[in-house]
């Protein structure tokens, strides 16, 4: 499931996209004011954002360009009344990927929502096959050892960060504790081990404010390893 942002300071129309796309499954946070999203921001986890243009406080213009200098990569759709082309050269210019006026048909903006988080996906699977692994609010590069996770940045030491990687490329999937230990320590392992990587997951739960009772991220597989969960 995609989680898709609205922003619009028309109500019914932002309740009618909000309609839509539940439809089509999506998860939405729904927003009739920039200034809201921005206080909200670091509380989210978005795949797509669809922001109208003219809104009083913030236009969706400032609110795309704020969006995109803090750092978010997700695409963003404008959906607004205005139709010339200097406003849509000005809509991409500041970072957005597509541009639907209104009124719009709701078959085409679903298809234009579709096709963005298909080439946003695509474009993560390249990453992750390089140095870069972006899901869930995880954005990992084993290039400069850099964490973040729901866009804040969390320092790691060397091992957990070597844990956390290893986990992330198998995401999904369980990682038996031996090769764990073998990837992570370059050592045999041992079954007392086990107390090791137990306090170095015990730690990435604590920076992920991950419950380790009932952890919604790296989940313990008894008798057999660890695995951090994909969706």
């Amino acid at each position: 499931m995609s989680n898709i942002l609205i922003v619009d300071d028309e109500k019914e129309i932002a309740d009618l996209l909000e309609i839509y796309l539940t439809n089509e499954n999506y998860k939405i946070f729904k927003y009739y004011s920039s200034m809201d999203v921005l206080n909200d921001l670091d509380k989210l986890t978005i795949d797509l954002a669809i922001l109208d243009v003219m809104m009083p406080e913030m236009s969706g213009f400032q609110l795309c360009k704020k969006l995109r200098e803090s750092g978010y990569t997700f695409p963003i759709i404008f959906a607004t009344a205005k139709i010339e082309d200097i406003d849509k050269i000005n809509g991409l210019s500041l970072g957005a990927d597509d541009y639907v006026t209104k009124p719009f048909q709701p078959l085409e903006l679903i298809a234009r929502v579709k096709a963005q988080l298909r080439r946003y996906q695509k474009y993560n699977l390249l990453k992750n096959d390089k140095d870069e692994i972006d899901f869930r609010g995880i954005r990992i590069n084993n290039d400069t050892h850099v964490f973040f996770f729901n866009e804040n940045r969390i320092e790691l030491t060397k091992t957990e960060f070597a844990l956390l990687w290893e986990l992330c490329l198998h995401k999904g999937n369980v990682v038996r504790s031996d090769d764990l230990f073998s990837k992570v320590w370059g050592e045999k392992y041992y079954e007392k081990d086990n107390n090791t990587i137990m306090v170095h997951i015990r730690h990435l739960r604590e920076k992920m404010n991950d419950d380790g009772r009932k952890p919604k991220y790296i989940k313990t597989v008894y008798g057999v390893g660890y695995k951090i969960e994909s969706e």
